[in-house]
């Protein structure tokens, strides 16, 4: 495989903005999360070889919660590829870490989710060591409770770090946790292969977020913010022809 982007975090200050911007608000993202996402080095910064993303209890334009959400869209994207991230999750009831990519169109006028979604790593602290990855497509989505979802347990993701991995081809998307293949999402299974049911032929970019709350990450205990998912390297390879 050929590297082709990395953050190996080996710097101090604000994220690398040559490969980092920012979603910034406080509407809640269609999830009704609760967190303002804010481009402050309070909420995300680079410190001892990690990022940092971390969730805040404050008061801020009319939130009660601030947090970050990094992408990588306008710096890099891709079409196909394995994407490797090694990062230790925030613990604490309502934290909502997430590693996952949106595709360009998306950016571009194309409504979710007939744009696509691949969500390599989702936690909910009130499920704590229950690792999710799904696929978000017009076919198939949570709204209707038809998405492709796996989950299962990993120990010790909120005291270690683990690398969570996704390998997309244009015949399939595997995902795995520390190098383990947990499953895989193969093109000729589906019923609807057309734009609707696997739109995952075109680039993607990445995103790094913690949110609070919300329809999934649930109540939230104040008493055990903040919430800090460290990230110590983000990798993506291209694969061989």
């Amino acid at each position: 495989m050929k590297l082709i982007f990395s953050d190996e975090f080996d710097y101090d200050g604000a994220p690398n903005p040559e490969k980092w911007v920012y979603d910034i608000g406080g509407h809640g993202f269609g999830n009704n999360e609760s967190q303002y996402y804010t481009d402050r080095l309070k909420n995300s910064f680079v410190k001892d070889g990690k990022l940092h993303i971390v969730g805040v209890k404050e008061d801020f334009e009319e939130n009660h919660y601030t947090s970050a959400r990094l992408l990588t869209y306008g710096k890099f994207s891709t079409k196909y590829g394995r994407v490797d991230v090694n990062a230790k999750l925030p613990k604490g009831k309502g934290s909502w870490p997430a590693i996952w990519m949106l595709p360009n169109s998306i950016m571009e006028g194309k409504d979710w989710p007939l744009c696509g979604e691949i969500d390599i790593m989702e936690h909910v602290g009130k499920d704590e060591n229950m690792i999710h990855v799904s696929l978000h497509t017009e076919t198939y989505n949570h709204a209707i409770n038809t998405q492709r979802t796996h989950f299962e347990p990993l120990d010790n993701v909120t005291s270690s770090f683990h690398k969570y991995s996704c390998e997309w081809t244009p015949d399939y998307i595997k995902f795995f946790y520390d190098d383990r293949e947990v499953t895989c999402y193969n093109k000729q299974d589906y019923e609807d292969t057309s734009e609707t049911g696997w739109p995952f032929d075109q680039e993607f970019f990445l995103i790094l977020n913690v949110a609070i709350g919300g329809f999934w990450g649930g109540e939230i205990d104040d008493n055990l913010l903040p919430y800090e998912m460290e990230v110590e390297y983000v990798r993506v390879y291209e694969l061989s022809k």
